[in-house]
């Protein structure tokens, strides 16, 4: 049993703490996740408050498999562990079982989860759980009082400043299909030889003299005596899924519906994003700067576009407020909100390949970006 408490306890430890800091490397991502929860729960007064309980969670999801492995309050740890894994281990079997959310955002963008293989995830640690709070006897502190109370210090204040700096800024490892150095153009694609699916039907024929129904291989050839049965329904189901492009709904419009997607991702020059799903959430106390690096890129022949998810007439209203001179082009806002975790964000693209992108709180001066890339044209 103390070998199988051990087990347990490294394998809850470390995958708590993973997924703490997977979630804290992108903690407005995991907000929006939690913001689908909302909806799908007809909950959304809770939506303002997403991103402090995104945080929150994933504080306390590394501090409990700290605790854990160390052996501090192992009672409380435990308790809290399962209240946790109970919790979520409902969450995602009705996200499965009604196809809610598609993806629970346990790993962020790192490892992507089917809904069953969250639920199934969840049950493995509830198995785990359960057997450190049978076992809990054989848990005992590793460290002195004093050296716990140091590590928990320590790993305490990195815990809060992680997610606030990734917040802020942008997360340090990006694992999202936009990162720099990808493609979108591939990103979009479907591979040569990729998966198209694999399904099975089912024919469903009643016997015309007992009424029974009974279930038949498309290559079966009794349902085909009509003297004996009667087609009723044909089931399909899916064996395995088709491949799916890691970017999806991905297009570019103009506010007239015009699709300039090909053209804008194919130009060979450089182009600046300047994404914001929501202009009516958009912070605009550097606009001034923005105007100015806008001007100087397209003096120099580059391009300076926007990409919003708001209205026409928003876009309108907010280009005149701000004496914006660059286009504004329309794009599906969860497209917008995972190319990048900013409001507004700047992306540098060229040829479809993501090549920097700045945060609104980091955003760049002209000539910086210009010595750095444009330089080199």
């Amino acid at each position: 049993m103390k070998i199988l408490v051990t087990i347990s306890r490294v394998l809850v430890g470390v995958l708590f703490i993973i997924s703490g800091l997977i979630k804290s490397n992108d903690t407005l991502g995991f907000s929006y996740k939690l913001e689908e929860y909302y909806q799908v729960f007809g909950m959304d007064w809770l939506a303002p408050t997403a991103l402090l309980q995104a945080m929150l969670i994933c504080i306390v999801e590394v501090m409990l498999g700290i605790t854990l492995l160390i052996g501090y309050k192992k009672k409380l740890t435990i308790w809290l562990l399962m209240l946790m894994i109970v919790f979520f281990t409902f969450l995602t079997f009705y996200s499965a079982y009604f196809n809610k959310v598609t993806d629970c955002g346990c790993f962020g963008d790192a490892i992507k989860l089917t809904p069953w293989g969250s639920f199934t995830k969840d049950v493995v640690l509830l198995f785990f759980i359960s057997i450190l709070m049978m076992g809990m006897k054989h848990i005992q502190p590793i460290f002195s009082q004093k050296t716990t109370n140091i590590i928990l210090t320590i790993t305490l204040i990195l815990n809060i400043i992680f997610p606030v700096y990734t917040y802020n800024y942008l997360p340090v490892i990006d694992f999202r299909p936009y990162a720099p150095g990808k493609s979108i153009i591939e990103g979009m694609s479907i591979p040569e030889g990729a998966s198209q699916g694999v399904y099975k039907t089912t024919l469903i024929y009643k016997n015309l003299q007992t009424g029974a129904l009974k279930e038949f291989e498309t290559d079966d050839p009794e349902w085909q005596d009509d003297t004996k049965w009667e087609w009723s329904d044909t089931k399909t189901i899916e064996i395995e899924a088709p491949y799916a492009p890691p970017i999806k709904d991905f297009v570019i419009s103009n506010v007239d519906g015009y699709d300039y997607t090909e053209d804008i991702l194919n130009d060979e020059n450089y182009n600046f994003y300047l994404v914001s799903y929501d202009l009516n959430k958009a912070k605009t106390g550097k606009q001034a700067k923005i105007n100015a690096f806008a001007e100087a890129a397209m003096k120099d022949g580059f391009n300076f576009i926007g990409m919003s998810a708001s209205s026409a007439s928003m876009i309108d209203e907010f280009r005149h407020n701000v004496q914006a001179m660059y286009e504004y082009y329309i794009v599906d806002g969860t497209t917008l909100k995972t190319m990048i975790r900013s409001n507004p964000g700047l992306m540098l693209i060229k040829n479809g390949v993501v090549i920097d992108m700045w945060h609104y709180n980091s955003f760049p001066d002209y000539e910086q970006v210009k010595k750095q890339y444009l330089s080199k044209k």
